[in-house]
């Protein structure tokens, strides 16, 4: 009976596995990007026709490079704080994201002591050894 083939861990697997959620994201920013751009120009030209103008590239760059960071500051950049902010907070260890766990530590030793008085020290000195302790 033939083994089925293991599947490759995430340091043998190739980048675009390794990393698939920001290839999508990335298309899905390019595709999104250039067609704000490719719509704002009929949008502009439209514009520019109507009131007996002719549309001017440079003038058109302004305007959407202007609508362009507009948008950004005032959705993708909040989300970005949000999400990047937090994950950074929440990877130093603030006392706003740890959530009580020092003292979810404290009531643990406490039970294991109740439990075995005798080695309790033992194993919390061997848990403490094993993972990093918070506390």
């Amino acid at each position: 009976m033939a083994r089925k083939p293991k599947p490759p861990s995430l340091r043998e697997a190739s980048i675009w596995r390794r990393y698939g959620y920001a290839w999508i994201t990335a298309i899905f920013f390019v595709v999104t990007i250039v067609g704000h751009w490719i719509f704002g120009w009929y949008a502009y030209v439209n514009d520019e026709t109507e009131h007996g103008q002719p549309p001017e590239v440079s003038q058109y760059v302004i305007e959407m490079g202007r609508d362009t960071l507009e948008n950004w500051q005032s959705e993708f950049l909040q989300l970005l704080w949000q999400v990047g902010g937090l994950a950074v907070l929440l990877y130093v260890g603030s006392p706003q994201s740890s959530d009580g766990d020092e003292r979810q530590e404290a009531k643990i030793d406490a039970l294991l002591k109740l439990v075995d008085a005798k080695q309790a020290e033992r194993i919390i000195a061997d848990l403490d050894a094993r993972y990093d302790r918070k506390g």
